[in-house]
Formats: C-alpha cells, sequence, structure tokens
C-alpha cells in the first residue's frame, strides 16, 4: 500500500506552452517547456502532500524544508498565492515535520527554490486546475469560463460562486501532479519576482518567541552534558556532589548529562560535576600540527574528476600551493534540541537541516522503528550546514527515555559548540596552468586534498554524535560525501587540456558539511591563478576571464560587476580584486568585486565589496540579495580571521576571543545586483557568493601590495610594509 509520502516516479512529456486566455483573462499556461516535474515533486506528486484547503477557506502549504534564514517560507507563500490567485494573508506554511510535510531530504545544496518552491508553484497551479474543474462539473459552465480568485471560483457575471472549501467539501484532493501543468504567465504574477519584507524579522528583531530555543512547556525538564577531554576519550568514573540532591545524573557509557528543574542549578551542577569526572587518556593530536605540508602523506584514497586533451609542452606554467585550515559554523546561537518520550513514542523539536534523514537515524540510535519517532523542525539560530542541532537534539532523546512523559531540553554551551560541532574540512589545492603566447590557456592540472564535506544524519546512527558514546556505541560508518572535496575543482573557463584529481585523508577533526563545501576553496586557487596570469600578461582581469568564456550569462555577470566598480579612484596600499564561479559549475553565476586598503601593520580594511548575480527566475530579490550579502560577508570573514586551533588533545579554540569572526565595524559598503535574464528557470543562488569571495579579497591585497596569498586566513605579518 502507498501513502501521500511515497516515493513515486513521474513520467514527463516534452509541452511547449503557449499563454491562453479564459473568459476572465487569466493567463492559464506558460511558455517554458515542461519535460518533467520539478524537484522533489519527482519523488511525492500527490497535490494533498503539498496543499490543503482550510475550513476558513485559507491555503495550507507544506514544505519539507526548514526555514534556516534563507527566507523559504516567504518564497513559498508568494508562489502558492500566485499560482492560486489568493492573496498572501491567505497562505500559510509549515515547514518541515515527519507527520506532516513531504519528504524533502536535507535543507542543503542551495536548493529550496529548486527543489521546494518550484514544486509547490506546480502543486498550486494543478490544484488551480482541479478547482476548476471541479466548479465546471457542480455549475455546468466550461472551466474555461471560471476565474479562482481569493478562494472563490466564479464566471464573468458572477451567476456562479463556489468557495474552494465547499468544492472539496472536506475532502481530500486524491489527484497527483501530472505534465502538462498551466502556470500563470510571469506577466500576470502579483507577488513572484517582488521584493517582500519576511514577517519572521519582526519577531527576531523584538526577541519575541521564534526560535526552538525559545520553546517551552510547563512540565519541562532541563539538562546540560559532560563532554569528554577528547574525541576518543572514555568514562572511568563519576563522583555526584551529594550538595545539590535536586539534579539527577543520567548515565549510559560514556554518555552522561545532568537533569533537574531548574535550568541554573542544572548549569552549575554541571560545572561542578565535569571536574569530578574521570576519563581515558585522550588521543593525541600533536602530528597534525602542519597539515598543508603532511596531507599528501595522509592520502588513502585517489579518485580521478576529469581528464581529458593531449599533453601541452609549449607555455608559461603558473602554479601555486594554497591552502585553507578547518574553520566553524560559528553559529551565534549555540545548539538545542527538546525531546518528549510518551507511551512508546518520541517527539522531537529540533533545527536540524534534514528532519526525515535525523528521523532515520535517531530511530537507528534508539532501536526503534521509524514510526515511532516524530521529528518537528523549528527554526534555529544560524545554519549554514550540518551543525550541532542534530546532536543536541539526539542527546535530548537519550535522556527522555529516562524521564517518560516528561519534556526534555538540552541547551549546549558556547564551549561545546567550538569543540564539538563538525568543521569545514582542512584542504590543499595545487594548481598549474600553461598559457600560450596567444594568451589562451592550453592546460590545467589540479590535486585537490580534502576530507569528507558531509557526515550529515542518514541511517547510519553513527552520524550523530551522542551515539558514538552510548554503551551500545555506533561508530561513524563509511566516509560520508567525499565528492564535495572537488566541488568546483574544474574550471568553468575553456581549457582543452585538463588534469583534475581529488585525493582524500582522514583527519583529526571531525568533519561535515559547511557552506560551499569544497567549492570555496577550490575557487580561491583557480581565481588566483587566472588572476596572476593576467597580472603577468598585463592584461585586465574582466577581460582575461571573459576571454575564456563562451557563456554569454556568465560574461554578462563579469560585465555588469566591471560596471558596477566602473574607474575606482584609489590610494596608496589600495586595491581592487574580482573573482567569478558558477556554483557546482551548475547553478548560479556569481562575479564579486572587493576593494580594501592594506595598512603598514598588515591589516586588512574592506572598503566596499560588489556582486552580481544571475540566480535564474528570481522569487523574491530581497530574500536573494540579503543571501548574497550574508554569503560574502562570512567568507570574507573566513578569508582574513577563522582558523580552528587545536593542541595534543582537542580543539582549544573554543570562544570568540579564541576563534575571531568578523563584527559589525569589519563589515564594509556592499552592492549586490541581480542580472535576470528572461524566461529562465531558478538556479540555487544561496551558496553563489561564497566561493568567488576569498580570491577576490587575496587577489586585491596582490593589487595593493604586490604580495600573493596561498594561504588563509590571511596572515598580515606577511602584509607589514
Amino acid at each position: 500500500m502507498t501513502d501521500r509520502r511515497s516515493f513515486l516516479k513521474n513520467v514527463g512529456c516534452l509541452v511547449v506552452g503557449i499563454p491562453l486566455l479564459n473568459a476572465c483573462g487569466d493567463v492559464i499556461a506558460s511558455v517554458p517547456m515542461q519535460d518533467q516535474l520539478p524537484g522533489s515533486l519527482r519523488r511525492d506528486a500527490s497535490i494533498d502532500s503539498w496543499i490543503e484547503i482550510l475550513d476558513n477557506n485559507k491555503i495550507r502549504v507544506f514544505t519539507g524544508k526548514i526555514e534556516l534564514g534563507q527566507g523559504i517560507t516567504t518564497v513559498i507563500r508568494q508562489v502558492a498565492a500566485d499560482e492560486l490567485n489568493a492573496t498572501l494573508e491567505q497562505v500559510e506554511v509549515i515547514t518541515s515535520d515527519t507527520e506532516r510535510t513531504p519528504n524533502e531530504g536535507y535543507t542543503a545544496g542551495s536548493g529550496s527554490v529548486k527543489g521546494s518552491a518550484m514544486a509547490v508553484r506546480y502543486a498550486a497551479a494543478a490544484a488551480h486546475k482541479k478547482l476548476l474543474e471541479m466548479a465546471s462539473d457542480q455549475s455546468g459552465i466550461s472551466k474555461e469560463k471560471l476565474h479562482l480568485k481569493e478562494g472563490v471560483v466564479s464566471d464573468e457575471h458572477k451567476t456562479y460562486q463556489g468557495t474552494m472549501i465547499d468544492l472539496l467539501q472536506g475532502r481530500r484532493w486524491e489527484t497527483e501532479v501530472r505534465l502538462p501543468v498551466p502556470l500563470k504567465s510571469p506577466d500576470a504574477y502579483q507577488y513572484v519576482g517582488k521584493a517582500m519584507a519576511r514577517a519572521d524579522h519582526q519577531k527576531i528583531v523584538r526577541g519575541e518567541p521564534f526560535f526552538v530555543h525559545d520553546l517551552e512547556f510547563s512540565d519541562m525538564l532541563h539538562a546540560r552534558v559532560i563532554r569528554p577531554p577528547s574525541y576518543e576519550a572514555v568514562l572511568e568514573s563519576v563522583v555526584k556532589d551529594t550538595d545539590q540532591p535536586e539534579v539527577d545524573i543520567v548515565r549510559d557509557g560514556s554518555f552522561i548529562a545532568v537533569v533537574g528543574e531548574n535550568e541554573y542549578e542544572v548549569v552549575r551542577a554541571a560545572t561542578r560535576l565535569s571536574s569530578s569526572t574521570r576519563w581515558t587518556s585522550p588521543r593525541d593530536l600533536s602530528d597534525f600540527n602542519s597539515l598543508k605540508q603532511d596531507l599528501p602523506e595522509m592520502v588513502d584514497k585517489t579518485e580521478s574528476v576529469e581528464r581529458h586533451g593531449e599533453p601541452v609542452t609549449e607555455g608559461t606554467r603558473f602554479s601555486g600551493s594554497f591552502y585553507k585550515p578547518y574553520i566553524m559554523h560559528g553559529s551565534i546561537g549555540p545548539a538545542c534540541g527538546i525531546a518528549l518520550f510518551d507511551a512508546g513514542k518520541f517527539t522531537i523539536w529540533t533545527h536540524s537541516q534534514g528532519v526525515f534523514p535525523f528521523r532515520s537515524a535517531l530511530a537507528s540510535m534508539l532501536e526503534v522503528g521509524q514510526e515511532d519517532v516524530h521529528v518537528i523542525g523549528l527554526p534555529g539560530a544560524g545554519c549554514f550546514g550540518h551543525n550541532c542541532s542534530d546532536d543536541a537534539a539526539a542527546d535530548a532523546a537519550i535522556i527522555a527515555r529516562k524521564y517518560p512523559g516528561r519534556h526534555v531540553r538540552v541547551q549546549w554551551s558556547r564551549v561545546e559548540e567550538h569543540q564539538w560541532e563538525a568543521l569545514g574540512c582542512a584542504m590543499r589545492m595545487d594548481v598549474e596552468a600553461t598559457l600560450g603566447a596567444d594568451n589562451k590557456i592550453r592546460a590545467w592540472s589540479a590535486e585537490v586534498y580534502s576530507d569528507s564535506h558531509s557526515t550529515r544524519p542518514n541511517s547510519d546512527a553513527g552520524t550523530l554524535l551522542t551515539a558514538r558514546y552510548l554503551e551500545h556505541s555506533t561508530a561513524l560508518q563509511g566516509r560520508g560525501y567525499l565528492g564535495g572535496g572537488h566541488r568546483n575543482a574544474k574550471p568553468y573557463y575553456d581549457v582543452s587540456t585538463l588534469d583534475i584529481k581529488a585525493h582524500f585523508y582522514r583527519g583529526p577533526l571531525r568533519v561535515s558539511s559547511l557552506r560551499s563545501l569544497g567549492a570555496y576553496a577550490n575557487i580561491f586557487a583557480i581565481e588566483s591563478i587566472m588572476d596572476e596570469m593576467a597580472h603577468a600578461r598585463s592584461i585586465d582581469p574582466f577581460t582575461f576571464r571573459i576571454n575564456h568564456l563562451q557563456d554569454e550569462r556568465a560574461i554578462n555577470v563579469l560585465k555588469k560587476l566591471q560596471a558596477m566598480i566602473g574607474d575606482l579612484k584609489r590610494d596608496n596600499r589600495e586595491g581592487v580584486g574580482i573573482s567569478f564561479s558558477r556554483y557546482k559549475n551548475t547553478d548560479a553565476y556569481c562575479a564579486v568585486g572587493v576593494h580594501l586598503k592594506v595598512h603598514e601593520q598588515g591589516e586588512v580594511s574592506l572598503i566596499k565589496m560588489w556582486a552580481a548575480l544571475d540566480a535564474g527566475e528570481v522569487m523574491n530579490p530581497d530574500g536573494l540579495i540579503n543571501q548574497t550579502e550574508g554569503g560574502m560577508i562570512q567568507a570574507a570573514s573566513w578569508t582574513l580571521r577563522e582558523e580552528v586551533v587545536f593542541d595534543k588533545n582537542h580543539i582549544t579554540s573554543s570562544h570568540w576571543g579564541s576563534y575571531p569572526i568578523f563584527r559589525y565595524q569589519d563589515i564594509p559598503e556592499i552592492e549586490v545586483a541581480l542580472v535576470r535574464p528572461p524566461q529562465v528557470s531558478p538556479l540555487g543562488g544561496g551558496e553563489a557568493a561564497t566561493p568567488p569571495t576569498p580570491a577576490a579579497i587575496t587577489n586585491a591585497i596582490f593589487r595593493a601590495t604586490g604580495y600573493r596569498v596561498y594561504d588563509l586566513p590571511v596572515d598580515p605579518k606577511k602584509l607589514q610594509s
């Protein structure tokens, strides 16, 4: 038996849509070709999975994606309102709930609009069509003469009127989305393509309850976990402080937590308990303090990513060995999770990137069926990949099992977050390019050294940190997603001879996905070499890049950036640098420019940053610009400030003092321009500005000082005059 969340394979057809007007003047078909259902509809094509009509004639939309600050709930409201001719106020959005929403995997890879918003668009358009058909059957009026507006179907003269709820009569849609789907013409959009403020911003600014951290229950217990001194330490003994009888100790193997009704007392007890806890000797990490030099010796797997063309013997060679250290998510609010175990079933509240994959991992860890785990996604305070949200929720689930019928809240500390989160891995990129006498790149080779770029929760319980410390522990199985290491390692430019290799190593620190995965490091290397070649031949950096591109959309974003920067006047030790990439070589195009000053002491001050972005169809320009600005600021912070440091026992970057990030005074003026070609599909844009930012900064440093940066973060000592 199948249900509405079954994975359905849909056979598409190729249709050239022609705009048609019904009697009421609505455009009911759009011009783009439809050869397959978009995004998540390919897995779940039931309208019931996406659209529900409420008793008050309002519209409830379901998405398996979670709001991570990217504004997906606002975009989905816009899309649904337009396709159903409703007002924004009529539409509410339910996100990431394993018992209510479709399974859309992870909210990752800049796929929210392409996957979920487009799925909602098609589902809403199919629901619109179904409502007209129902009204036609009920009234005897041809559906071409009927019109849906704000929840009411009527004809031109309003001789017939039927509300959505009356037409459905409490029934489910019981219909799948099938091609062709009569989408509304973009010319008729009321909301899509326009800047819409996010409603949640007001709640956040006012400090109203919004995040999972704000969730409260009357019977709630608070808990804190005592962490080992290192990844592999094992708990030997613990002595409870008898002066605090109001708190309990929960122990399962090397997992130990303090639980009580008063959060302050729990924190106080956990601090005292940690000093009396004894662990086995930690693993010595001192052998990993020269990672850039040591990475080639640590490789245990090599993959040829792409190789073609004939060997090139003539030309000038340009090469460099580039390095990116371990970096953190740096979420301003540490992770939080809440769990309830009642009547044999777990209910979990979390800001996980993927409630369905997390449910699978959690069920495996708890040794229960997935039907016994209900996961509800709520916003968290910052997520740029696989952070600690799943781990905090898993902590809460283990503890809640000891207290049936009570809600258990686990709040991580800043030190926990910094020392135990899954980091963005350290990478080394050795690049060599051969430039001909005609200023054309003849050959390009790259050797990329990387650890895994995703160990997100899945059916493997070991993807959860908590599972590794239980009595019946589960170690992480496999290596996770290694392919992220060579993301964007292949240059988007025209090169006849290409040789890209990826070398994988097992590093000393816990790693997983972080914004743009390996693209940040790989584009840093590629665009540094591109700048080096342009400078050596005295060619304008825009012209040099454009001469190696055939994709007009790529050329257009570079030309747009060039126009934005203009003929900028620069003072002494000031420089302007540019960089370009197409994210994943398949998604959004982004060109970034940076104007900066390098002070005599070597400190770098950003004066202005520019970005020209082509992400295809833009649903909400305000949201996309916000995402682009945020990606540039975060990448600038990585480039100039951030590096995880560790000693022989553990990570020592345990607070903001030892892991500095950009502050408000570091943020320059930022200008973002959206290049919006007509009649194109949306492309993933949330991570597009991150990869080109580091090279734009370091290229500007080179223009200001003549010093080429190979290792991140930028070392001010090497820039002193």
